[in-house]
């Protein structure tokens, strides 16, 4: 009886529409079978949990799928029931179950045994790339970063559309991207995946057509489509000839569609007319920079009054295969001035200290852009209206231009005033220092605890921490934490440390020289105090601002030189003065490689030894941009014949050198590495003591042994750059340079001293002129030292003095900042520049220069320095030739300051 009634109750359980536990083969095995009972949801029971099992698993934990379920030993469940139902959805809602059972495996009285029956989705172990590069698929990895995640198709899909979305970001907007999935035998339910990527061609423009402009011109209207340009080309034949008849047949016209009679000239000169092209920018199509373009031309609209001015629709249609026309239609409006411009809420300032600082009268044009300058913050100025506030601690100060009232073309305004309390600063904190010491970087700060706010000083701070060179100035954040309550301000300077330690390996061709090898390291973090300290070291102790420099140049007998420098910037510790020490020496040497006899034997000598120490100190006086720095200098010219070659009458001796050297300067660069804005202006003094005035036995007749003992002159040397950023871009800079030297005498019993002369041409660099004694002055698009005062006649029987008294040079470059990495920084530059080198006032001519042009590039590594090549081209002939310089390559090492 018994039997029959289970085997009935099985049967009414099997033909169950509704079951959510399923009847199957279990992969759970055991030493005795199991019967696995279907359950009907018409007559749950309540059972206790005696056991939970799961298989099926290859890679997760059996323990964690058995929580994740929610099911516990010893919990009271209803099978069926929810507890189940729940159990399921939670496991298949992790995303990680690509099939999952929960089966019964055992009832004994009130006591259930569940057996959770899983299959696992296979995992990503790898991803490939075809039909790319390697820069594509190295950036790609970075964005399909899926290794290890489960095969899930929305993670195919997003891995799919960022694939297309970073090509149609470069222009290729008909990207293709296949995927596919291959198992990998190497792991346990894992698949690789590749993606066969077929770009196709880059989607360029064709055409740009605007309607719709009256007061704006095309031109103007497309040039401020910074991303989106024409494609630059001279259409085929079908084309010119559309456009020629579009514009009424000339007699060039005739003669090109109708006649074979023009020549190649009539061609080239109605083209160059007619078509204007565009080399030099991209033409590829770009969905979101031509939407910021669209942006760009409407404001560039309300910068000239058209307050009101629109795109109002924009047709993108294909043009043949992979291009595209773009047609804009602009609704321009009227045109807009101001008329009344009223305050409200001042009571610090009249309106008319207020209507003066804005700058803006009644009848100029409506600008909003400039308007919003004014008011909040003016970069280039930086007198704007909150300046007048921030600046004596009204960090709270706000100001909302309203327009009131608009009649025809005027607007009134209405500027709405809130001054707030003045703040003081509460407390300055820097985060981010790890390898400088606090102390380093809290000396440059301007803005201190218990000052009012000022917000010149936080910006100069910024400035002076971008300075040191330490920190990436992009970087540089001024984290800001008012307390209105209090009227304070906690102030946080967030850092970003970089390496700026360098390493100078290079080498140069020192003409008769030939190949010489530099070897330098520059510290620029130096520590003298952390020496004993080897927890500073990194390699060398590190922390305290100090500069280190040493550096070796040779080439085996013919040239040595070595230097050293030490430059402690706050002496003392408590003002910003820079002590600093060097020592260098210097020795060329003359070799017989010619006579086999005496082949590798020395035939003369130069040598230089010297040491300076200075002191540069800031000053307040006009500004404190200002600084004044002093130094002395002592030097020991030995030469063995080798005086000849500088213009002395006698071949063998020995020149000593002590010179008082002060240099007053104004620098308020933002960036030394890749100045925006802002000035360097320097001017250097040389002087030695006037001997000729203490011995009176000396006279112009005296022998050059006796006149050229201890050097006499006085050298002063002028240089200045101004940096200004071009149409509001921070990329865009031009530079202007001015450059001049003068070296004179105390009279005439000596003259003018065939050393320290001015060597003109080249690259502008030391090493590789290798000419000691002399002042290097660069001039791209001429060789080295070939603009130069005697250069025709050195070692000749008579010789003249090698070098120039007095010099100028003019420069100017168009900067565009490629990349503000502070790992890689670069830009490229184009140049003019012109200058010329006289060897005595009597031939002096500053309008006498020469001239030359050209392009360059420039990358700032920390670990290298400023590394940069040029080509220029010299459009005059050096002294004592009759033909143009030419073109002419130049390597540069380090900032060239002249």
């Amino acid at each position: 009886m018994k039997r029959s009634l289970l085997i009935l109750f099985c049967l009414v359980w099997a033909n169950t529409a509704m079951s959510q536990i399923r009847l199957g083969q279990s992969r759970y095995s055991s030493s005795k079978p199991i019967d696995i009972m279907e359950l009907n949801y018409s007559k749950p029971q309540t059972y206790r949990i005696a056991e939970i099992k799961a298989v099926g698993l290859s890679t997760l934990d059996e323990n964690a799928i058995i929580s994740l379920s929610g099911l516990k030993v010893d919990d009271q469940i209803e099978v069926p029931g929810d507890a189940i139902s729940n159990a399921l959805k939670k496991l298949w809602n992790q995303g990680i179950i690509g099939d999952v059972k929960i089966l019964v495996t055992k009832v004994e009285g009130e006591d259930i045994s569940l057996l959770l029956d899983l299959t696992e989705r296979p995992r990503f172990s790898r991803v490939e790339f075809t039909g790319i590069n390697k820069t594509q698929e190295s950036e790609l990895r970075d964005k399909i970063n899926i290794r290890g995640r489960v095969v899930r198709e929305d993670v195919l899909n997003t891995s799919q559309r960022n694939i297309q979305k970073y090509f149609v970001d470069k222009g290729f907007l008909n990207t293709e991207v296949k995927v596919a999935q291959v198992r990998d035998t190497t792991l346990p339910n894992s698949v690789k995946l590749r993606f066969d990527v077929d770009t196709k061609g880059k989607v360029k423009i064709n055409e740009i057509r605007v309607f719709g402009n009256e007061e704006v011109t095309d031109a103007k209207i497309k040039s401020k489509l910074k991303k989106t340009k024409e494609h630059a080309r001279v259409s085929v034949f079908k084309d010119v000839y559309s456009r020629m008849t579009a514009a009424g047949p000339s007699d060039v016209a005739n003669a090109i569609l109708y006649t074979d009679s023009a020549s190649k000239e009539d061609v080239k000169s109605y083209i160059n007319k007619n078509f204007k092209l565009n080399f030099f920018a991209g033409s590829k199509y770009i969905p979101k920079e031509y939407r910021n373009d669209k942006d760009n031309v409407v404001n560039f609209y309300q910068t000239k009054g058209f307050r009101d001015a629109k795109i109002v629709t924009d047709s993108i249609y294909s043009f043949g295969q992979d291009e595209i026309n773009i047609d804009l239609e602009i609704e321009e409006g009227q045109k807009y001035y101001y008329r009344n411009i009223e305050f409200n809420g001042n009571f610090i300032h009249p309106d008319e200290v207020l209507r003066a600082k804005l700058g803006i009268q009644k009848g100029d044009v409506y600008d909003r852009e400039k308007l919003e300058k004014r008011l909040n913050y003016d970069p280039q100025k930086g007198d704007d209206v909150s300046s007048l506030y921030q600046d004596d601690g009204y960090l709270f100060f706000n100001i909302q231009p309203v327009e009131v009232n608009v009649i025809g073309d005027s607007i009134d305004m209405e500027m709405r005033i809130f001054e707030g309390p003045q703040v003081t600063v509460n407390s300055v904190n820097i985060k981010g220092n790890e390898r400088t010491s606090d102390h380093v970087v809290m000396r440059e700060i301007r803005i201190l605890p218990g000052q009012k706010f000022n917000r010149a000083l936080l910006v100069r701070t910024i400035r002076e921490l971008s300075q040191l060179g330490y920190f990436d100035p992009e970087k540089i954040n001024p984290d800001l934490r008012p307390n209105f309550d209090a009227a304070t301000v906690d102030i946080t300077f967030e850092l970003e440390e970089r390496p700026n330690d360098q390493i100078e390996l290079s080498g140069g061709w020192g003409g008769f020289f030939g190949f010489v090898g530099t070897v330098g390291l520059t510290f620029n973090n130096f520590s003298i105090k952390n020496i004993g300290n080897f927890d500073k070291w990194d390699p060398l102790p590190v922390g305290d601002g100090q500069k280190l420099s040493l550096r070796v140049q040779a080439n085996g007998r013919s040239f040595q030189n070595y230097s050293i420098s030490l430059t402690e910037p706050w002496f003392g510790g408590k003002k910003p003065n820079a002590l600093s020490f060097s020592f260098n020496h210097s020795v060329q040497r003359q070799v017989d490689f010619f006579n086999p006899g005496n082949f590798g034997q020395e035939l003369g000598f130069f040598k230089i030894t010297g040491a300076t120490l200075g002191l540069a100190r800031r000053v307040t006086w006009p500004d404190d941009y200002f600084s004044i720095s002093n130094s002395l200098q002592f030097q020991v010219y030995e030469f063995d014949q080798f005086g000849t070659s500088f213009g002395l009458s006698y071949p063998t001796g020995r020149s000593n050198s002590l010179t008082l050297n002060t240099t007053i300067a104004r620098n308020n660069i933002d960036n030394p590495i890749y100045p925006r804005f802002g000035s360097n202006v320097m001017l250097n003094v040389a002087m030695t003591p006037p001997y000729s005035s203490m011995n009176d036995n000396l006279s112009p007749e005296s022998p050059d042994e006796e006149k050229y003992k201890w050097l006499e002159y006085h050298k002063w040397m002028f240089d200045a750059s101004i940096y200004t950023p071009l149409f509001g871009s921070n990329k865009l800079v031009a530079s202007a340079r001015a450059h001049m030297g003068f070296l004179g005498s105390y009279g005439n019993r000596i003259g003018i001293i065939p050393l320290e002369r001015f060597v003109m041409g080249g690259d502008g660099m030391t090493f590789n002129n290798f000419a000691l004694g002399q002042e290097i002055i660069g001039l791209r698009g001429y060789e080295n030292q070939s603009i130069t005062p005697g250069r025709d006649t050195r070692g000749t029987a008579d010789p003249d003095p090698f070098g120039g008294i007095v010099y100028n040079k003019y420069v100017m470059e168009l900067r565009f900042l490629v990349s503000p990495n502070p790992s890689a920084t670069i830009f490229v530059l184009g140049f003019a520049e012109a200058g010329n080198n006289w060897g005595s006032y009597e031939e002096f001519n500053p309008y006498d220069l020469k001239k030359s042009a050209g392009v360059g590039a420039r990358i700032f590594m920390p670990a290298f320095g400023l590394l940069g090549v040029d080509w220029g081209y010299g459009f005059d002939p050096i002294p004592g030739q009759t033909r143009r310089s030419g073109p002419q390559f130049h390597f540069t090492i380090g900032q060239q300051f002249r």
